[in-house]
């Protein structure tokens, strides 16, 4: 393939259909032992570093966690780093983005990451609409994934979303299943992070009268509420693991036994699955097992971050302002906030969204000085923090600020909720799992005060 070809994203009309395709370009790493690793370029940035739910995973100390990202610019690729705390460098020059032609190094901390071009282009279905079911999305982000999501509807295999906590997981799982053949059955939702360890059995599958005290009668599940329907299991993940296999084995043989019952029982229930990562971070945490995993992925869909997919946010401003009582528009807000809101990091997704534009709405007559305060770019560090560390270079302070941020903010949630990791976790809007990893990362633990 010709290396001076345009590496970008087309979007082109072919058998009655909107496609995009993708250039086929592979992203190379080799670690400063001789190491290498690579990754397919995808639809979406590709991320670069050390934590187990990057693209591209390196066993190099120097490179952050999440060292830098790789995606389709309007003319190339481009490299942009991540606050990394030993910078990305192409020429020798350390950059904060940049293009990074095919063939050219850029090395990070003391790897090297090359781009290679492989072939044909990968041609991706578009959904002809810009919204599915409650879900908008106009950029090529989300209709691809309405595309997906339209094809997975009609099937009753499981289907699995994979994104982070805001970016509307529940909300496009109801629409798989109105747009289905089980629209007319029951869309019955399980929280798994918040099912107590001790009763998750009896709330996905029932008890019988007696099987333990406290059970004074027969009891059905879940699973047996969603009968005919649907059952969304959100984090999947948090599920208690001596519940996995008795899941898997519901999925796959259609069966179910309660909790203290001889005899199993038929059930037909399609199953949908939420989870905050992929399936290298949860088996490395120890928390969704591999069976359970691939079963759940027969159909996987990946819902992008809103900071993916910011000419969305228009549409969906007028979507949460509409809603609002009596209805508002764009006009309602105050000038110039789409370019601040375009600028926000958005960590809480559309959720976030939502709870912003509501306060917006409330308090049109803000000035820009306000708004800042509203949507800060980064958290807030003490005045004596950045005192600290005013000497050091702007990613190495960055990381710095934001570790200690970081670990402040979980000590105060698990000061708030008496050191209950679960009830911290619900608060902050992440996994149990999640919260169990950022916690080990910050040396603290359930009960730290």
């Amino acid at each position: 393939m010709d290396p001076d070809r345009p590496v970008t994203l087309t979007l082109s009309h072919r058998a009655g259909a909107d496609v995009v395709e993708l250039p086929a370009a592979r992203i190379d790493a080799r670690s400063p032992d001789g190491t290498e690793t690579s990754a397919r370029l995808p639809l979406h940035p590709l991320v670069v570093g050390t934590a187990p739910d990057c693209d591209l995973v390196l066993a190099d100390p120097s490179v952050s966690r999440r060292h830098c990202q790789i995606s389709l610019g309007p003319e190339s690729l481009l490299i942009r780093d991540l606050g990394s705390k030993n910078g990305t460098r192409i020429g020798g020059l350390r950059i904060l983005e940049a293009e990074l032609p095919v063939g050219t190094v850029a090395r990070i901390g003391s790897s090297e990451l090359r781009a290679h071009l492989l072939g044909e282009t990968t041609v991706i279905p578009l959904s002809p609409r810009t919204s599915f079911g409650q879900a908008v999305g106009t950029g090529v982000a989300m209709r691809s994934v309405f595309a997906q999501l339209e094809r997975a509807a009609s099937s009753a295999e499981p289907l699995l979303l994979l994104g982070e906590s805001g970016t509307g997981k529940e909300i496009l799982a109801r629409a798989v299943h109105e747009a289905g053949p089980r629209h007319q059955e029951p869309f019955v939702v399980c929280d798994c992070a918040s099912l107590a360890p001790a009763l998750a059995e009896s709330e996905l599958f029932g008890v019988v009268k007696g099987a333990y005290t406290g059970a004074s009668s027969d009891r059905a599940g879940l699973f047996e509420h969603a009968g005919g329907g649907t059952l969304f299991l959100d984090e999947v993940g948090d599920l208690p693991v001596e519940v996995q296999p008795k899941l898997l084995r519901a999925i796959a043989g259609g069966e179910i036994r309660r909790v203290g019952d001889a005899a199993p029982r038929k059930v037909d229930v399609r199953v949908i699955a939420a989870a905050h990562a992929g399936p290298e971070a949860k088996v490395t945490a120890g928390g969704l097992r591999d069976p359970l995993f691939y079963r759940l992925a027969v159909l996987s869909v990946r819902v992008p971050p809103l900071r993916e997919r910011l000419e969305d946010i228009p549409r969906l401003a007028e979507r949460f302002l509409a809603a609002h009582h009596p209805p508002r528009s764009l006009a309602d807000l105050p000038p110039h906030v789409m370019e601040l809101l375009s600028r926000h990091l958005w960590p809480g997704n559309v959720r976030e969204l939502r709870n912003v534009v509501a306060r917006l709405a409330l308090f049109p007559e803000l000035g820009p000085a306000a708004l800042e305060t509203i949507l800060p770019r980064h958290p807030d560090a003490p005045a004596e923090l950045v005192a600290r560390v005013l000497q050091l270079p702007w990613s190495e302070a960055r990381e710095r600020v934001l570790d200690e941020f970081e670990r402040q903010y979980l000590r105060a949630r698990l000061r708030e909720h008496g050191g209950n990791v679960s009830a911290a976790a619900r608060a902050m809007g992440i996994s149990r799992q999640l919260t169990h990893r950022l916690l080990a990362r910050a040396g603290l633990k359930g009960g730290d005060d």
